[in-house]
């Protein structure tokens, strides 16, 4: 029985390491990654794609670089030409490329961002501050990122990928908030002012031109009665009901012989004519 015991121990002994050389000889590489191979210290200058592959056991790993769009918060601090402290806090998104997997794991350890991409983001992004008023950098907030991101590319080069830089927030000594809020309340009111006063001049001067096609008007028709005398009759026969009154004499005296008499014209329905 012991012989057959120390067979049995010493085959599943065998298995153990067989199938502790067989986990260690093959490797996955997840979607969004790609492996960078390295043997006794030595970097296969060859990533390796995703999925299912083989290696060398006990002596190789597989080091697994992320390709995909990673996102990582930055804060930061600069200075504005009018020498004012500025704090804000950056998302920044960067992807490594392909290529470039192999040299960032030798060169930054497979993560790059903390040793290349966050000390030229800060560099940039002070290259543009330094250029606007704290003021200029609250209202062109968008004009900043553009350029930071412009500069960061520049700097990093084409070792890898900044996809985009979101300024989240911009912070100023209170004081100077309270200053440039202050001077936006001026804005303001000063715009303010000067619509009223456009909108006054625009009445003044529509009034004006209002003014002056009354008078021409005036004018015209002056003229046109001075020029056709018949005119006034032609208006008054024109706005005529064609009930108009009949003036009868109170008598052949003077004007105290008698009072005249409004009669008129037409007859009612019901009415008969006198007879003479």
């Amino acid at each position: 029985m012991q012989p057959n015991i120390g067979k049995l121990v010493g085959f599943g002994i065998i298995i153990l390491v067989l199938v502790i050389a067989a986990a260690q000889g093959t490797y996955v590489v997840e979607p969004g990654y790609r492996g960078v191979q390295v043997t006794l210290g030595k970097v296969s200058p060859e990533f390796k794609p995703e999925g299912f592959g083989t290696k060398a056991p006990f002596v190789t790993h597989i080091v697994k670089v992320p390709v995909r769009q990673i996102t990582r918060e930055l804060p930061a601090e600069c200075y504005s030409s009018d020498l004012q402290q500025v704090s804000t806090n950056l998302r920044v998104l960067y992807r490594i490329p392909e290529k470039s997997v192999v040299q960032i794991f030798k060169e930054y350890a497979g993560d790059p961002f903390d040793s290349l991409i966050a000390p030229r983001i800060h560099e940039a992004l002070k290259e543009v501050t330094a250029l606007l008023s704290a003021e200029q950098i609250v209202k062109r907030r968008e004009e900043v990122k553009v350029k930071t991101l412009a500069a960061a590319r520049e700097k990093t080069g084409d070792i890898l990928h900044v996809e985009d830089i979101v300024l989240e927030n911009i912070t100023l000594t209170k004081e100077l908030e309270a200053a440039i809020e202050s001077k936006m309340v001026q804005e303001q009111e000063a715009a303010k002012a000067r619509f009223t006063q456009q909108k006054a001049q625009i009445e003044a001067d529509t009034a004006i031109i209002r003014a002056k096609g009354e008078a021409e008007a005036i004018r015209i028709r002056a003229e046109a009665i001075r020029d056709n005398p018949g005119l006034i009759q032609l208006q008054i026969v024109e706005k005529w009901d064609g009930r108009s009154p009949l003036v009868i004499g109170g008598g052949t005296g003077g004007e105290s012989s008698g009072a005249n008499i409004l009669l008129p014209i037409g007859l009612p329905n019901n009415a008969t004519p006198a007879k003479r």
